[in-house]
């Protein structure tokens, strides 16, 4: 079949958007008599809750019930955690408060003035304790103990060997090793946590429905259904189709998704809570920040042999699910886009006083990249070699693929001297090396920094098995799996509907479903409607299901084609009667069922579709008169996590290649990004207008993340970032930079269109490639980059405490 056209027409989820009439939850009233919540937030980093009393909140007039950590205790559960770590995890503080902006009571009125007048007469008395917030000490064994329970603050500890490691390094001329930090920061969306939640006694238990700008359901469904102590069919999650944004920090708002039901069963109405942006900073979710160690053994020719890792997620108050994902997402992938055969792998996470963390955007791949690129450009200044040159040396070549990783990932296929080339040639990379020369020799900072890196997608759910010690993984019960369901039926007029197993966040999932269906069934894409609301009573799902690691493209329109493959079979049978011809010699073309050797022979679509709804009759016996198929796409390569602790940790694997050009003005240390080349394979494209949307959004939240955004923190766990006055987000104004957008299509041969994910690859280069480049200007200078974010104040720092001054 021919695949969808590279242009495509334009997104129909536009129109909506642009004329104020997207269906947000905060603007949906899908329940008649809806309460309204506030929250009482901890204005601690780390207390101990002695006393707290409801009594004058719950006499406030228009108050319907105030629940605090005794209601909590008394009907929910903690969290089922991904891994055996005595850190139990509540919707709110029930022994101690271990963050700033942790809930601890939610008020419920019938207006949200009300509620907010009602907390404000909640009574909390605190024994405030020490705090303990920065990673490394986190780690020292007299740290402040978050968990009483919990011999120290470390949650998960594991160590991976495989192959004969300490035998490369003792036999290596070069030893190279860096020490790096990547920040806390996370998304901002246009619309904040919302929920909306009713609890219903009935007679077989309770049921909970709740509406939520949630971008699952995935695993988190029965998390939820786990605290509330009822079975998961009992839950039903509802999600509009348009929520604001997510990019991934979504997934965290199940916590209160659970905390809302419990005020609704208090207060015997559905309760409505939506998230301030005050309490998004200060209390939602955020990317891990990571302290890591990288060492390389490396040949005379700059080749790297072996490579141990060390990385310490800081995770926050708890290790809440789907953590540690950050630490394994990338668990296959470990050795990025090079030829690497030894590796060693430490992975912790750390529990300390700040904000639970959760998915952003290429979650756990931008942290990887980071100390991975960072640590190839140092061995090429250890050599005194180009770093394009030791990128080149190392690079897997075309022929290499299908290639097995050390640690499990199979890279499905690609060519990543050709894309790293165009990546180089497209700014013309020996002049700028020549006009830097002239630079240096004028004062001038300018640098040149690059990254290349494979882009994981279709995420393999298993990989967080590998948190769990082989021996404590329970036989027969390992994880694994990206499934992926569509639904796709015909009404009596010909019209197909289309109903997706994920809510996106702005991807246009619903233009290329339609693009793929419509050709596919040789359809106008008019005749196709496609729908993404997702209901967990009617969407088909799975426990994988969610807009999460970039699975559309390759799980999703995969099940797309094998329902459509359905339709059509049914629809050329039906055309077959009309026509008195061989089903097997029809084809579907231009809205009609022709024969492929007599074009004019031909039916329209929508009468061979009528056939089936008024003359299911006539139809051959034992064809059922079905219009309707469902299909669920489960790649085979997604296993589970073996013995020997290897899996392929997702279905496929792209391929990144980033050039940058900076200069800084020694002034005001301002850096500026004067060129960007990027350079992706994604597989077969499907809509190229949505790709380059896709580059061009991830390039503007990496350089938030490389140049201004950090979630900080002082000493005493107080968040020191707590609107956008300190925690600073890129505008249009610093995103538009100079950009050479570039594509190499190697198609996956593992799904139906040889598509590969494409949403986060630059969300997890540019940042590093960023700091190569800030690295490569203030080389001159002796100033050593091992960390993110890179404004001003930070130069500054850094080249005085190079100087000594």
């Amino acid at each position: 079949m021919s695949t969808p056209s590279k242009t495509g027409p334009s997104r129909i989820e536009d129109a909506a958007l642009l004329t104020g009439q997207g269906r947000f939850l905060d603007d949906m009233d899908p329940l008649p008599g809806t309460l309204v919540a506030a929250v009482v937030r901890s204005p601690h980093a780390h207390a101990r809750i002695k006393a707290v009393n409801l009594d004058a909140a719950r006499r406030h007039p228009g108050v319907a019930a105030v629940i605090g950590p005794d209601e909590v205790l008394a009907t929910l559960r903690p969290f089922p955690l991904s891994v055996k770590a005595p850190t139990p995890y509540y919707p709110t503080a029930t022994d101690k408060t271990r963050f700033v902006g942790e809930p601890v009571v939610v008020v419920v009125a019938a207006d949200r003035y009300s509620a907010e007048d009602a907390a404000e007469l909640v009574e909390i008395e605190y024994e405030v304790l020490p705090a303990v917030v920065r990673t490394d000490q986190a780690l020292e064994d007299d740290a402040p103990r978050l968990h009483d329970q919990a011999d120290s603050n470390v949650a998960t500890d594991r160590t991976f060997t495989f192959g004969e490691v300490d035998a490369a390094f003792d036999r290596a001329p070069h030893t190279v090793t860096g020490r790096y930090s990547f920040p806390r920061y996370s998304s901002m969306p246009m619309e904040c946590y919302s929920v909306v939640a009713d609890w219903q006694d009935r007679a077989d238990g309770p049921e909970v429905t709740a509406w939520s700008n949630f971008h699952g359901p995935f695993s988190m469904a029965p998390v939820v259904a786990g605290c509330l102590g009822i079975p998961t069919s009992s839950l039903r999650l509802i999600v509009p189709a348009d929520i604001g944004g997510s990019f991934g920090i979504k997934s965290a708002v199940y916590p209160y998704i659970a905390l809302m039901a419990l005020a609704s069963k208090h207060a015997g109405r559905p309760v409505r809570w939506t998230e301030d942006r005050l309490e998004h900073l200060q209390a939602s979710s955020s990317g891990s920040d990571r302290l890591m160690t990288f060492s390389a053994a490396v040949d005379a020719d700059g080749v790297v042999n072996a490579l141990r890792v060390d990385l310490v997620d800081n995770v926050g108050a708890y290790l809440r699910p789907p953590e540690p994902s950050t630490l394994y997402r990338c668990f296959g992938n470990i050795t990025g886009t090079y030829r690497i055969d030894e590796v060693e792998i430490r992975a912790r996470a750390v529990v300390t006083n700040k904000a639970p963390t959760g998915l952003n955007r290429g979650f756990g791949g931008q942290q990887l990249y980071f100390g991975l690129e960072r640590l190839i450009d140092d061995i090429a200044a250890e050599l005194g070699l180009d770093p394009a040159d030791v990128r080149r040396r190392n690079l897997l070549n075309a022929d290499q693929f299908p290639h097995a990783t050390p640690s499990g990932g199979i890279y499905d296929s690609g060519d990543y001297h050709r894309a790293f080339e165009l990546a180089l040639q497209n700014v013309d990379y020996d002049r700028l090396r020549k006009e830097q020369a002239v630079a240096r020799e004028n004062g001038e900072w300018m640098g040149i920094g690059m990254a290349t890196i494979v882009d994981p997608s279709a995420t393999n759910i298993g990989y967080v098995g590998l948190a769990t010690p082989v021996q404590d993984r329970t036989a027969k019960r390992g994880k694994s799996g990206s499934t992926e369901h569509v639904r796709i039926s015909v009404d009596l007029q010909g019209v197909v509907s289309v109903l997706l197993g994920t809510v996106p966040q702005g991807q246009g999932h619903a233009t290329v479903a339609r693009d793929i269906v419509a050709q596919h069934l040789g359809l106008p894409v008019e005749q196709v409607r496609p729908r993404v609301e997702m209901d967990t009573a009617s969407t088909p799902w799975t426990i994988s299901s969610g807009s999460y690691s970039s699975r559309f493209a390759p799980l999703l329109t995969s099940a797309l084609l094998e329902a459509a493959d359905g339709i059509a079979a049914t629809i050329k049978l039906a055309a077959g009667v009309l026509l008195e011809a061989d089903p097997d010699s029809l084809e579907l073309a231009d809205g009609h069922v022709r024969v492929m050797e007599d074009p004019d022979r031909s039916v329209e679509f929508r009468h061979a579709a009528g056939l089936v709804h008024w003359d299911p009759g006539s139809l051959p016996e034992g064809v059922p008169a079905r219009l309707y198929e469902e299909a669920a796409f489960t790649p085979p390569q997604s296993k589970a996590a073996s013995r020997t602790d290897q899996i392929n940790s997702s279905l496929c694997y792209g391929f990144v290649a980033e050039v940058v050009v900076v200069r800084i003005d020694p002034e005001t240390m301002r850096v500026s990004v004067e060129n960007v080349s990027s350079v992706h394979d994604a597989g077969t494209i499907l809509n190229q207008t949505l790709l380059d949307g896709q580059i061009h959004g991830a390039l503007a939240q990496a350089l938030g993340g490389a140049l201004y955004e950090e979630m900080t923190y002082s000493d005493a766990g107080q968040p020191t970032a707590g609107t956008f006055m300190d925690y600073l987000c890129p505008t249009s104004a610093e995103s538009s930079f100079p950009l050479i957008s570039d594509h190499v299509v190697t198609p996956s041969p593992l799904t139906r269109l040889g598509a590969k994910g494409s949403g986060e690859g630059s969300s997890m280069s540019l940042p590093v490639a960023i700091a190569n480049a800030v690295a490569d200007a203030l080389a001159p200078e002796g100033v050593a980059i091992s960390s993110l974010p890179l404004h001003g104040n930070v130069l500054h720092q850094l080249l005085h405490q190079t100087k000594g001054t």
